[in-house]
């Protein structure tokens, strides 16, 4: 596998070598002792999976506090804008994002840490999204940012009209109520 860390510290895309011949390919599409070795230890507890249609749109969700997730993201069908928002206070990144295409053509995945905002958009007909936790889901924490925030400048490459959002997604923060108070990290 190939660890390539991105401009913002701690989000790395990781890129599996595919083997391949005529009857397809194989990967190894998560090592432990590798991924050890480049990003360090994360006890992944879940492993979730959704499946969304062209234009879905998902996120850009976090939660907050003692409940903060990391996520280690792939696309096994279909094709995605992933996106991730560095809310870490502090941080010399804080308020800008990473966009990455994940495809199930490349195998490409992106490790995002804890104190950041998740969201992708599918770019394909649709897309089954699966991604490694390392703490529960907590409702009683979640929270939204808000996808279209002038102030992320997010080019989600489909027109927002194409767009398919849930209600909560729709009434998602704004960063500028990302305080430390309200995320509690």
């Amino acid at each position: 596998m190939t660890f390539i860390e991105q401009d913002i510290k701690g989000v790395w895309v990781i890129e599996p070598k595919r083997f391949g011949d005529k009857r397809g390919y194989f990967s190894e599409v998560f090592k432990m002792a590798e991924f050890d070795a480049h990003v360090g230890h994360v006890d992944f507890v879940q492993d979730n999976e959704s499946f969304s249609s062209k234009g879905v749109l998902r996120g850009l969700h976090f939660q907050r506090g003692e409940w903060s997730q990391a996520k280690l993201v792939r696309v096994s069908q279909g094709t995605v804008l992933d996106v991730a928002v560095d809310l870490r206070h502090g941080s010399p990144t804080w308020g800008r994002h990473v966009a990455i295409e994940l495809s199930a053509d490349t195998g490409r995945q992106l490790f995002i840490p804890r104190g950041f905002a998740h969201g992708f958009v599918v770019l394909s007909d649709f897309a089954q999204f699966q991604y490694k936790v390392d703490n529960i889901y907590a409702p009683q924490s979640e929270a939204t940012l808000r996808f279209d925030d002038p102030a992320l400048d997010i080019d989600w490459r489909i027109a927002p009209v194409d767009m398919l959002l849930s209600d909560k997604d729709l009434k998602g923060h704004p960063l500028s109520e990302m305080t430390p108070d309200f995320l509690g990290f």
